[in-house]
């Protein structure tokens, strides 16, 4: 039996794959081999043949950054001409807009901004709940806790339980990159390290908040250092649950290939193929995350679609307003009744989910989104 043969019945009989098993497959070249492993491991998980997106906006509220990753085209350095902070009612204007359309998520994040004090972060935070009680606030990657942390001169827990507080709810997986030093010091110096950003997750999860995770791949990494990413991801969602937090901790990960183009780390662009075989071994790793959310951001909807058959049950938002992807030259913009039309085309039933994963509203046969949104750029 060869070894990729080894590694999915392995899988398949509900066994879990070790760190080597995870290489093994990384290794392979056999994508549709275990495209069919992972859809099976999808479909006994989801057996409904339904899957899910959002209805949220992207805010990027400032692009000042004293982080300078060398992989990201959208930042600009502090004192910069071209650095903005976005005003208090522009971020609130968005969000109405957001409503106006049924979406019930923010993800707002930016640049680490040393200029900005954490009672910024509090302010904007308790006027979006006081004038929007029912959005609900996916915001803030660890980088940018970390940065609040310092300035806040709190401990991280004190520093998310003051956010929680006052108003967010949820945060995403964004600065994962690869969960591995060797990697993150090339690509990434100043912006802590992978143990930084788990630990920043576990607080959250102690203070009852939700998390994503995510992988950036194709950095020049290992197939050792993306197998290490995973094995890391799935050992603090058992931690999760052992300890018991109030969390369900990591509801959904979400993978993309580095994109760079605008940028200053020269890698070949991945191929769809590769990002197909990554959406597979995720599921297959992954036994304790609930979905796998498709990336067409930076994949595009035909990709995005074709994951469908891959292990992924989960199309993830509209995304109505996207600045950080598009500035490293991948802007792929879906509206509302696109995704409706590519979940069909898979041959599944779209539903629309909150960020805590609830379905919202089943789109049968037929049925249409009443409205559209029509970006205001």
């Amino acid at each position: 039996m060869q070894q990729v043969d080894r590694v999915l019945d392995k899988a398949l009989q509900g066994e879990r794959i070790s760190l080597e098993d995870c290489i093994v497959l990384l290794e392979s070249d056999e994508i549709e081999k275990m495209g069919r492993a992972a859809d099976e491991i999808m479909r006994r998980r989801h057996p409904e043949p339904i899957v899910t997106f959002n209805i949220g906006r992207n805010i990027n509220y400032t692009n000042v950054c004293d982080v300078y990753c060398r992989f990201c085209a959208f930042y600009r350095p502090p004192g910069s001409k071209e650095g903005y902070v976005l005003p208090d009612e522009t971020i609130l204007q968005k969000i109405q807009e957001t409503v106006d359309v049924g979406g019930d998520e923010i993800l707002m994040q930016g640049g680490v901004n040393p200029d900005l004090p954490f009672e910024y972060y509090l302010n904007i935070l308790r006027k979006i709940k006081d004038r929007f009680p029912g959005i609900t606030m996916h915001s803030f990657s660890p980088a940018e806790i970390q940065k609040m942390k310092v300035l806040s001169g709190l401990s991280l827990d004190e520093t998310l339980r003051e956010l929680h507080e006052a108003g967010l709810d949820s945060l995403p997986g964004g600065g994962g990159e690869i969960l591995d030093d060797r990697t993150r010091r090339k690509i990434s110096r100043l912006k802590g390290s992978w143990t930084d950003w788990m630990d920043t997750m576990k607080a959250a999860w102690r203070n009852g908040m939700n998390t994503t995770a995510t992988m950036v791949y194709g950095f020049g990494e290992s197939m050792e250092e993306r197998a290490l990413h995973m094995l890391r991801v799935r050992e603090a969602q058992d931690e999760c649950k052992e300890l018991g937090y109030p969390s369900p901790g990591f509801l959904a990960f979400i993978t993309w290939p580095f994109q760079p183009d605008n940028t200053n780390l020269k890698r070949e662009k991945s191929k769809p193929e590769e990002y197909l075989k990554m959406v597979a071994i995720n599921r297959i790793m992954l036994d304790n995350i609930p979905n796998m959310q498709a990336s067409w951001v930076t994949m595009g909807p035909e990709i995005g679609k074709q994951s469908l058959s891959y292990g992924v049950n989960d199309f993830g938002s509209t995304m109505l307003e996207e600045n950080v992807v598009s500035a490293a030259g991948t802007t792929h913009k879906v509206n509302i009744e696109l995704i409706l039309q590519y979940i069909r085309e898979a041959g599944k039933i779209p539903a629309q989910r909150n960020t805590r994963y609830d379905i919202l509203r089943v789109f049968h046969e037929g049925e249409h989104a009443e409205r559209d949104f029509v970006m205001q750029n």
